[in-house]
């Protein structure tokens, strides 16, 4: 098997790094991780393409009851994202036990929605899934750092992300047929996608290696000591107290008082899309496809902007892409409305995707050491799903209280505001990929 780098030369994937071995580019471990992650993505991109519609114009939800909901789906996880990363790390590098649960948990939560017809009980199935998440991105995303080379990072991000996305490109799809071939269609969907998240589990257990070791320990072993074949070095068992005071690295805590800032001004998909149902007046039953947009150019551009970030600034191009999503903004509230500008605005949503999920994951893997890559994921990804949380509720409000064009008016102001910020606080002579 093959993947293409961004100069069209093929890089093989093989194993992930053993002694005498150069680490591979995208590790085996990289590809199963991203695996599970597409199976995982399917499951849950057809509950999110659904999602909107029917709790807005099925159960007769307002905007500010579907924010709220919105909130608990992208911030809930927030809640244990911390302890899923130190679990992982503590537990000696038990990132994949970890992560198995929290994908469990999730698949487990598929089916309920079946029985969930009212905001409270809704709220309570989404809070589940979502905690299911929360602890398995951190230690999902400590796995990926570890098994791959620092100078290929962004690369291997970049080709779990595309996996990831691929799920999401087939999700809406899945979500799509089964609503034009059944007639309870959001029971249907809700049970299909239980379904196919028990098939991403199996695929964590039996093609997932137990214990992950660092591609930079396995390329340098300590003088005198030759490694083991097979078994990995004994690691640190880092306290709670190590991981909060991770905060204390200067790189780190740029990243994650930066990735916070931006988060309170990025709205959720579901209302973006939301938007853009209503300005292009597409019917009910199309509203699924409209992530396919978004999936489809992220897919695209992960790789070739992986790659990019390992040779420029991975913050920088973080930076870049919540602008490429302030343009995206600025299209929806200009005058120009139809389906052309609705494919513009989801080809700039993807991009900024792209240019900024697995670019943070591997700017973030950077500023941590190998025992505390669990730990420092989670500090990351906590400011940005509580802040993403905060932005649904207030986006929520406001749109009840002034329209949906007022309140992503005031949210696009504050983004170029908060995008000036971060790009103070990020600038460093130390940038180097980071």
């Amino acid at each position: 098997m093959y993947l293409a780098d961004s100069r069209g030369a093929a890089a093989a994937v093989v194993p992930d790094s053993g002694p005498g071995r150069r680490p591979a580019a995208v590790p085996a471990t990289v590809l199963a991780l991203g695996a599970v992650s597409m199976i995982t993505d399917v499951s849950s991109e057809m509950v999110t393409a659904v999602l909107p519609l029917y709790v807005i114009t099925g159960l007769g939800l307002s905007p500010l009851g579907f924010g709220l909901l919105d909130g608990i789906n992208n911030g809930v996880g927030a809640l244990v994202r911390l302890a899923g990363g130190h679990l992982a790390d503590r537990g000696g590098r038990r990132h994949k036990a970890v992560a198995g649960l929290g994908y469990g948990l999730s698949a487990l939560c598929k089916p309920l929605l079946l029985l969930a017809h009212s905001l409270p009980a809704i709220s309570a199935v989404l809070a589940a899934d979502r905690t299911g998440k929360g602890l398995r991105t951190a230690p999902r995303d400590a796995m990926i750092s570890l098994a791959t080379a620092p100078e290929h990072r962004g690369r291997a991000f970049g080709v779990h992300r595309a996996m990831d996305t691929t799920g999401a490109l087939l999700g809406p799809l899945a979500a799509f047929a089964v609503l034009r071939a059944t007639v309870d269609g959001y029971d249907a969907v809700f049970a299909v996608s239980g379904c196919v998240a028990v098939l991403g589990v199996l695929v964590l257990v039996l093609f997932v290696p137990r214990h992950v070791t660092s591609a930079t320990a396995a390329r340098t072993p300590e003088p005198g000591r030759p490694p083991e074949p097979g078994r990995p070095p004994e690691p640190e068992r880092p306290t709670l107290r190590d991981a909060l005071g991770l905060l204390r690295r200067p790189r780190l805590r740029r990243l994650t008082v930066c990735a916070t800032l931006l988060g309170l001004t990025t709205v959720s998909d579901s209302f973006l899309y939301l938007l853009l149902q209503r300005d292009a007046d597409l019917p009910a039953h199309l509203f699924p496809l409209l992530p396919l947009g978004t999936a489809a150019v992220f897919l695209t551009l992960a790789v070739p902007l992986g790659v990019l970030a390992d040779r420029v600034s991975r913050r920088r191009l973080f930076l870049a892409g919540h602008g490429v999503l302030l343009v995206g903004y600025g299209l929806v509230l200009s005058p120009w409305h139809g389906i052309p500008a609705v494919i513009a605005v989801l080809v700039l949503h993807g991009a900024f995707y792209a240019a900024t999920d697995g670019v943070l994951a591997a700017a973030t893997a950077g500023a941590v050491p190998a025992q505390h890559q669990g730990a420092g994921q989670a500090l990351v990804g906590t400011g940005q799903a509580l802040a993403r949380f905060a932005c649904s509720l207030a986006f929520g409000a406001a749109w009840n209280l002034w329209g949906p064009r007022t309140a992503l008016a005031l949210t696009a102001a504050a983004l170029a505001v908060s995008a000036v910020v971060a790009a103070f606080v990020l600038r460093s002579p130390d940038e180097v990929p980071a």
